[in-house]
């Protein structure tokens, strides 16, 4: 069981994160209506929410240092949270805003933050290596940091994947593989694309430990990956997680998802892992008020972060060209 500190941390990163997309949510659709045009609007382009994978996040960067690497996927916000990325910064970046993180030239899905060495990219499978070489230059330096690399149960197929887990077993780096399986690749089903039920099977040919995390549950996810993180900073290597999650929106703002059972959404927002973990955590001796302060403290971290995107300065039109190498 986690400890109650980390419990607690993990309660408020979840809200946070799914408040920092309840206010995302609106501002997407402005200028968007009555017809949707992705191109218009504050936030143009694709949106990518996390809802309901934000066990996936807490339960691992609950362990992590601001020492340690972390790639992330388009799917990012959950994760750039829990990891203690600039919240400011990251609001500003997503309104393409010049106090943004890059800028503003970057958006929601390339979130960088040298701070607290997190990364994401829009490239399916595109962060597998970079963690790889951040845990190499780890183990080279004889530091005791680690890498951990996010990406979806559809990034388990590309080629990327297979390199990087081969490369980090061949090279005993400390490493961990993160598989978010939300059961989709954007519309796809894994059972239609995947010749193996469970990808932590993948694992054992590449010689490390595989985990299967059931029920979309922060303990668990929480209790797995302190034994993966530190096995890899005693030195003994990387590991391969794979968590049960689900997707509550679509795979972008806008998805139709005629793809989706009937009754599929509804069964998942009923098992919605930050109700569910509040009962628990009352259930298991915790004050209902240190829980709404939680919320608060949460709410109002992400409405600041907001209120100063909004206000923000965009970048001026001359230095679309800074920061570009020819």
């Amino acid at each position: 069981m986690s400890n109650r500190s980390d419990r607690l941390w993990m309660y408020g990163a979840m809200v946070k994160s799914r408040h920092f997309e309840a206010l995302i949510k609106p501002a997407y659709f402005e200028g968007k209506t009555p017809v949707f045009n992705m191109a218009k609007g504050p936030l143009p382009g694709e949106m990518h929410l996390s809802d309901g994978q934000e066990p996936c996040a807490v339960g691992v960067c609950a362990h992590l240092r601001p020492g340690d690497t972390v790639t992330a996927t388009h799917r990012p916000h959950h994760v750039a949270i829990a990891k203690g990325v600039n919240l400011d910064a990251m609001a500003a970046e997503i309104f393409g805003k010049a106090t943004g993180l890059s800028g503003g030239r970057g958006g929601h899905m390339h979130l960088f933050d040298a701070r607290v060495n997190f990364a994401c990219s829009g490239i399916i499978a595109q962060g597998l290596g970079p963690a790889v070489g951040a845990a190499l230059a780890s183990k080279l330096r004889g530091e005791d940091h680690v890498a951990v690399a996010y990406l979806g149960e559809g990034a388990a197929n590309q080629g990327a994947f297979h390199e990087a887990l081969n490369l980090a077993s061949v090279w005993k780096v400390p490493a961990i593989f993160v598989i978010e399986d939300n059961a989709y690749g954007i519309s796809v089903a894994k059972r239609d694309c995947t010749a193996v039920a469970r990808n932590a099977d993948r694992a054992a040919a590449y010689a490390m430990p595989g985990h299967f995390i059931p029920g979309n549950d922060p303990d668990a996810v929480h209790a797995v990956a302190g034994e993966a993180i530190a096995r890899a900073r005693r030195g003994e290597g990387p590991s391969l997680i794979e968590i049960e999650t689900c997707r509550l929106e679509g795979h972008f703002m806008g998805d139709a998802e005629g793809y989706r059972p009937a009754g599929e959404v509804e069964r998942l927002k009923a098992a919605d892992p930050i109700p569910a973990y509040r009962e628990r955590l009352i259930a298991d001796g915790f004050d209902a008020s240190d829980l709404d302060r939680a919320e608060a403290d949460a709410r109002a971290a992400v409405d600041a972060a907001f209120a100063a995107a909004r206000t923000a300065a965009y970048p001026q039109p001359e230095e679309a060209f800074a920061h570009v190498f020819a």
